[in-house]
């Protein structure tokens, strides 16, 4: 097999059209934490709203607002594929990783609805939050979502030492911290770079 030999301008080329390849995977990936981020916070709020100040019985059926976000992340999904030039390792470990974690969490749901949705389950949900920002960090070399990561970890543990209603807010806190402000701010930095 014949080698190729990369003129200096070449590599220039090369490695710019990388950077420009990387900045579109993290706008891309920004609204992914957008969408997810506000859905599972309003659905964490509004559940402790329905739970502890309007009594309603049924106060688990706001997670019903994860149908509209799978619809919407399918459709992201392929309007990216479509727009998609080249695959990246970033985009495609993106996309295993969370297609992961969404199973995971889909798991997590089914046997704690087998098991009893009053124990303290919000740890555990808390937990994935982190690992999937942590990770996510990780690859796209995003610090605050890896920050955000490491809050949802602390906030899991410590939200073992309150009862399930509160542990609710909990969870609100660690998508706040873990989705929504490192997904506007690297929502930020991209467009900085593209104006750069």
């Amino acid at each position: 097999m014949q080698e190729e030999n990369f003129s200096p301008q070449d590599s220039i080329k090369l490695i710019q059209s990388m950077i420009v390849k990387t900045r579109s995977d993290m706008g891309a990936n920004a609204i992914y934490f957008i969408v997810w981020g506000w859905i599972t916070f309003l659905a964490c709020t509004g559940q402790f709203v329905l739970k502890n100040l309007l009594n309603y019985p049924k106060h688990y059926q706001v997670w019903l607002l994860v149908i509209p976000g799978v619809l919407i992340s399918i459709y992201l999904g392929i309007k990216e594929k479509k727009a998609r030039t080249v695959n990246t390792y970033i985009g495609e470990s993106m996309k295993y990783l969370w297609t992961g974690m969404g199973i995971s969490f889909f798991v997590l749901s089914m046997i704690f609805t087998r098991m009893g949705w009053n124990s303290n389950i919000f740890p555990f949900f808390i937990m994935l939050y982190g690992l999937g920002t942590f990770i996510s960090g990780r690859l796209l070399q995003f610090n605050p979502l890896v920050i955000g990561g490491l809050i949802a970890f602390a906030l899991a543990i410590l939200s073992t030492f309150f009862n399930y209603d509160y542990q609710m807010l909990f969870g609100a806190a660690a998508i706040l911290f873990s989705y929504l402000i490192p997904a506007y701010l690297l929502r930020r930095k991209n467009r900085s770079l593209k104006i750069a």
